[in-house]
């Protein structure tokens, strides 16, 4: 078998978890005008058929703003913005409206085709749009009326969900309709953080021209906690160019208002978004919020909460015993998930160089349905990451399936750090698990 057909092969195989774990699930993508100009446009539309195919409901929003700034240009009428919105007067709305038809005609002509020799071939994909969204105006602003330009009031969640129900791919662009009548200018942003959190989507998919967000060093930042990407907002509003401040924006609010992943790909990489969605290191940078905001490092007011915690298990043999005194000193080792004030899952890490244990997984017993364990041992993840850890092992006699699930592999005696292979206690006979990272 060719090299190359065993790297797909491999591939694919390594992709089938993220295939389980995406079908049925809602992702609404937000692909901005300039996409739609790009070289890169073909194989994006490919990939979204991909996606519909493996039965990841759909909602595709996109952008028109080079659009309608031709149209405005061909017209001999100058593009004018307040606060970096756009100005749509009486006279400007008619190219407006033509710009985003066209850009909505364009997107909805590449969904349809389905040429033989092509990855469309076969797809029949039904794209719905309608007045899903409702706007008002956004008035005036330091004086400026603003006029045409509006924000959405509401999303119609009905026919869009069944829109969603019958399988379509559905296409919203930068319109709204107010109960009067009026047409507003909408932010395609805008659009897809309101119908994102309205239907409940399980993600934002946000295309914008580079990989994602970087450091001051330049190093692409792959994950940014809901806090986190608050502070990058804040701290580099004046580095990131306006798109880029646009699209991590909008993953922002929609992470803040109960969409629990949202992320930045590249619209001008070949695969990008694939590879985002269906590989471990993925190709962009992911905002998340939820049971992960819990998570912090744990203080000495914790042990008696660990305490409380991991005794049911130290009884039953799962864990092994620790004593207040040994806890104590190990606490800066250990992570919380707190919840009211009651400590409702931990776990410790301790480095062996560029290897680290991971410890004392504890869930309590209310909240081990709700998937927090996984949370947290992803978070964990993340942390070795930082201090540049590049595997992490673990013992344990009773949940080496529920490890294995989170991508753990068998291991020996042998691949354990020397320091830590000395105090492996042959009458508890633990089982070893690995994980590269």
């Amino acid at each position: 078998m060719p090299i190359d057909t065993q790297d797909y092969v491999k591939w694919f195989r390594h992709s089938s978890p993220y295939i389980n774990s995406h079908r049925g699930k809602t992702f609404v993508l937000m692909l901005p005008g300039e996409a739609l100009n790009h070289d890169n446009f073909s194989n994006i539309i490919h990939d979204i058929a991909l996606l519909s195919s493996l039965g990841v409901r759909l909602v595709l929003v996109h952008g028109a703003r080079p659009q309608i700034d031709s149209r405005l240009q061909q017209a001999g009428t100058p593009s004018r913005f307040h606060h970096n919105l756009r100005i749509t007067d009486s006279s400007n709305l008619a190219p407006v409206i033509q710009a985003i038809g066209e850009a909505r005609i364009t997107v909805e002509a590449a969904l349809s085709t389905g040429l033989p020799n092509s990855p469309m071939h076969g797809a029949h994909m039904q794209v719905l749009s309608g007045n899903f969204a409702v706007a008002q105006p956004h008035g005036v602003i330091d004086g400026v009326d603003l006029q045409h330009t509006g924000k959405v009031r509401k999303v119609n969640i009905t026919p869009l969900q069944a829109a969603l129900d019958s399988r379509a791919i559905a296409l919203l662009s930068p319109l709204g309709y107010s109960p009067t009548g009026e047409i507003f200018n909408l932010s395609f942003s805008d659009v897809a953080t309101h119908v994102a959190t309205a239907i409940k989507a399980d993600k934002l998919i946000a295309f914008i021209d580079g990989d994602g967000v970087t450091d001051t060093d330049g190093k692409l930042l792959k994950q940014l906690s809901l806090q986190e990407c608050k502070e990058t907002l804040e701290s580099a509003s004046t580095t990131l160019n306006n798109d880029i401040h646009q699209a991590l924006h909008a993953c922002y609010l929609a992470c803040l208002q109960g969409v629990s992943r949202a992320q930045l790909v590249s619209y001008a990489t070949d695969g990008a978004l694939l590879t985002e969605l269906f590989t471990r290191d993925g190709l962009g940078t992911m905002v998340y919020s939820g049971q992960y905001e819990q998570l912090r490092s744990a203080t000495i007011d914790d042990v008696g909460g660990i305490i409380e915690l991991i005794t049911p298990l130290e009884n039953d043999g799962t864990l092994v015993r620790r004593s207040r005194e040994v806890l104590e000193t190990e606490i800066d080792k250990f992570f919380v998930m707190e919840k009211d004030g009651t400590i409702i899952a931990c776990a410790a890490l301790y480095p062996y160089g560029d290897m680290a244990e991971i410890a004392c997984v504890a869930t309590h017993q209310d909240y081990r349905k709700g998937g927090r364990a996984a949370a947290l041992l992803q978070q964990m993840e993340q942390h070795a990451r930082k201090q540049q850890i590049r595997q992490l092992f673990l013992l344990t006699t009773r949940t080496a399936h529920w490890f294995i699930e989170q991508g753990f592999a068998p291991g020996n005696l042998e691949d354990l750090p020397t320091a830590r292979k000395n105090l492996y206690n042959y009458q508890r006979n633990s089982k070893i698990f690995v994980k590269n990272l």
